[in-house]
C-alpha cells in the first residue's frame, strides 16, 4: 500500500471533470472566486471533504468511503466579509458597546444628552486625524449618545 505522502495526488494534475463553482460573486468588471469548486473522488466519486494533513501541514480534500485523497490548491476552505457601516466619527455602531464587560467604565463624567452619571470609554482612531481619541457612550438604555474627549 502507498505511504500517506504518495496517496496525495498534486491538485494542479488535472480538474475534476464538471467543476461546480460553490459561490462567485462580481466586484466592479471582475469576479472573485471565493472558494474551491466541489470536488470528487476520482476512484469512487463521491464528494470530497477538506481536511488538515498535520503531519505535512496542509489542506487536503479526503474521500470518505475510500481513501483517496488530493492536496488542495487553495489554503481558504470558506471566506466571510464583514463590513460595517461607519459613522461619521469612524466608530461604527455602538448599541453593544454599555453591555460590553470589557469595556472600562467611569462615573466621572456625565453625558449632555441625559445628564447620566455613568459611561463606557474605549480608545479608536477618528476618522480623518493620526493618532487615537478617547470615545464615551453613555450607559443610560434609553440614550446611548456618544461623544469624545
Amino acid at each position: 500500500m502507498k505511504n500517506r505522502k504518495e496517496r496525495v495526488q498534486g491538485s494542479s494534475s488535472s480538474a475534476p471533470p464538471f467543476p461546480l463553482p460553490i459561490f462567485a460573486f462580481k466586484r466592479g468588471k471582475r469576479t472573485t472566486k471565493a472558494m474551491d469548486a466541489l470536488k470528487f473522488c476520482r476512484e469512487c466519486n463521491n464528494l470530497l471533504y477538506p481536511k488538515e494533513e498535520k503531519d505535512m501541514r496542509q489542506l487536503i480534500y479526503a474521500c470518505r468511503n475510500c481513501d483517496y485523497q488530493e492536496a488542495s490548491g487553495n489554503n481558504i476552505v470558506y471566506k466571510m466579509e464583514i463590513r460595517k457601516p461607519s459613522t461619521e466619527d469612524g466608530t461604527g455602531d455602538l448599541k453593544d458597546a454599555i453591555s460590553d464587560a470589557s469595556l472600562p467604565r467611569t462615573r466621572s463624567v456625565k453625558c449632555a444628552n441625559c445628564n447620566h452619571s455613568e459611561a463606557v470609554f474605549f480608545q479608536a482612531a477618528a476618522k480623518g486625524e493620526e493618532g487615537l481619541a478617547l470615545f464615551f457612550v453613555c450607559c443610560n438604555p434609553n440614550c446611548g449618545h456618544r461623544w469624545r474627549d
